[in-house]
């Protein structure tokens, strides 16, 4: 809970960084900033350059509101120097927040509690072009980025193994692709929202997530009612398990074919995007949260030691 001397609460939104997800999170960050002012905040925009820490020193806000996005702003990097500052802030804390980004250790703590994933390896870059890891089909990816930054789909075994730009990080994730319909669903807190079917012309990747008509969303999703459970009963476990706070959204894929045990976790996201076609608000919409509500939520949820 925040607590100011002010009149008005001064909250920072802390948006851009250096990560490769920088736009999402400039866009994330001023629509946040904009529905705060809203809800009736005093609110600053910073850009998270080298000089966070003087710009909050400087302006030592009541709160800082989280909207970065990618390595550095959703790694545990910002929350450790938020936590350092003692300034509250939204979100996951240091923990959580590494764990999530890791996308192999988030899959150990789901084994953990018996949640479904698909099988994995993590594989040098040099390796993953040379020859196939993996019996296709199979995914390759960043082990510790999202937003479907750098996803190589590799469908058969005749398909030449793939050429990874050289962006890519040295080590990354070799999945098996799992088939079926794309879900998820945010936790609030304690709450699982509820659950979107996001329909795509093709692969869900960067520019079907951010670009107006780049994917559409069925919420909440027209599914069986075991499998909407399913999804809310996993995304409340997964957010638990690895101990995030505030918002997060679970990601799943669903092969209708095999009924419950077609559904396999993805991936959980301790920063969703908060950009005009992100998940996360529409859900929150859909079950009579409105932006600028969610936004005031989660101010008041900040807090240190996360």
């Amino acid at each position: 809970m925040v607590r100011s001397s002010r009149t008005t609460p001064k909250v920072v939104v802390i948006l851009g960084g250096p990560s490769a997800e920088r736009e999402v999170s400039l866009s994330s960050g001023h629509e946040c900033a904009a529905a705060l002012r809203e809800a009736g905040y005093d609110v600053a925009e910073v850009d998270a350059g080298r000089d966070l820490s003087a710009r909050l020193q400087e302006i030592a806000p009541d709160v800082v509101f989280n909207a970065l996005h990618g390595r550095w702003g959703e790694d545990g990097c910002v929350q450790g120097l938020l936590e350092w500052l003692q300034l509250p802030y939204t979100h996951s804390g240091v923990l959580a927040s590494a764990l999530a980004m890791d996308k192999e250790k988030t899959k150990a703590a789901y084994r953990a509690v018996g949640l479904p994933v698909v099988e994995s390896v993590l594989a040098h870059k040099a390796d993953v072009s040379a020859a196939h890891v993996m019996v296709p089909p199979y995914v390759v990816k960043p082990y510790n980025e999202g937003s479907s930054v750098g996803v190589y789909l590799v469908q058969d075994a005749t398909n030449a193994p793939p050429q990874l730009s050289d962006d890519m990080p040295d080590l990354v994730m070799v999945e098996a692709f799992a088939p079926g319909r794309e879900l998820t669903t945010t936790v609030m807190g304690d709450r699982a929202l509820t659950v979107t079917d996001i329909l795509t012309d093709g692969w869900y990747d960067y520019d079907a997530k951010y670009k107006p008509g780049g994917s559409r969303h069925v919420v909440p999703a027209d599914i069986p009612q075991e499998i909407f459970d399913a999804c809310m009963e996993y995304a409340l476990r997964a957010h638990q398990v690895l101990g995030c706070r505030g918002l997060s959204r679970t990601d799943f894929r669903w092969d209708e074919a095999r009924g419950l045990d077609g559904l396999i976790l993805l991936e959980t996201n301790t920063q969703p995007g908060m950009t005009p076609t992100s998940l996360s608000p529409e859900q929150a919409q859909v079950v009579g949260i409105t932006f600028p509500e969610l936004c005031r939520w989660m101010v008041e949820d900040a807090s240190c030691n996360r």
